[in-house]
């Protein structure tokens, strides 16, 4: 029998005990497929088949200005009508039909899952590791929250099952999500989702759409990907009125 001199080496450790390994350069792949494995078991143990992916600035305050109180009010609002409206209180024998999903944080994510929570529906957050502004917002069903280390596997799990992106006015990040999936649309790597842009003012102040097409940088059928709205009540119809499927409780 060994006489335990050799468990101290790190060859001797069983490979899927053994941290240092596993978080190796040479171990990246399997990390990703564990990143993706794990959300995927428990979002289907939830019988989650569909979310509605609402982003927006994480910089957003309920106590802020008058503007960031207005956007923050709308997301709250535009997450209970999805929930109430959409299926996420279960049908068909407990499946959750357009989950709200966010990325996890604060602001604008934290307002559309707390209007979630407060229609009595789960809700998602897909969190990732950051130095700063990332920390869960109090509103996600605790076993719905996430962490990720990459954002590329964040970015799947956000699109892989979304019926609908609602963008609120936002940064750089808010504006990642928004041309990643514009872009798996317009290319046809994903099937096309109702795109909606909440705020057209800040929207067609920030971003000039029609100059790219104007330039020949994007096709004029790409302008028709997504539409604009100023009211939570708007984006639900506008979804709804491009296609989004909804299905009340209980169906």
């Amino acid at each position: 029998m060994p006489d335990g001199k050799y468990d101290r080496e790190e060859t001797y450790k069983l490979a899927a005990l053994d941290t240092d390994f596993i978080l190796g350069d040479s171990m990246r792949g399997a990390r990703f497929m564990m990143e993706y494995s794990k959300a995927e078991e428990h979002l289907r143990a939830k019988k989650i088949v569909s979310t509605i992916v609402v982003f927006g600035s994480a910089r957003v305050r309920e106590d802020g200005d008058e503007k960031q109180a207005a956007i923050y009010a709308s997301a709250r609002e535009f997450g209970r009508i999805a929930s109430e409206r959409g299926g996420a209180l279960c049908h068909n024998g407990g499946l959750r039909e357009n989950v709200i999903a966010t990325g996890g944080g604060p602001g604008v994510m934290e307002a559309a899952n707390r209007g979630a929570m407060e229609a009595g529906a789960v809700t998602i957050g897909f969190n990732i590791a950051l130095p700063f502004e990332q920390e869960p917002n109090p509103y996600i069903t605790p076993d719905l929250c996430f962490q990720f280390h990459y954002f590329a596997m964040r970015k799947m799990h956000l699109a892989m099952r979304a019926r609908a992106l609602v963008i609120y006015p936002g940064g750089f990040g808010t504006m990642d999500e928004l041309f990643e999936l514009l872009t798996l649309t317009q290319t046809g790597k994903a099937p096309p989702i109702p795109v909606v842009l909440c705020g057209r003012a800040f929207w067609s102040k920030v971003i000039n759409f029609d100059a790219l097409f104007e330039a020949g940088m994007i096709a004029e059928k790409d302008l028709g990907i997504f539409e604009f709205a100023d009211s939570a009540e708007e984006v639900w119809e506008s979804l709804v009125s491009r296609g989004l499927a909804i299905w009340p409780a209980d169906a």
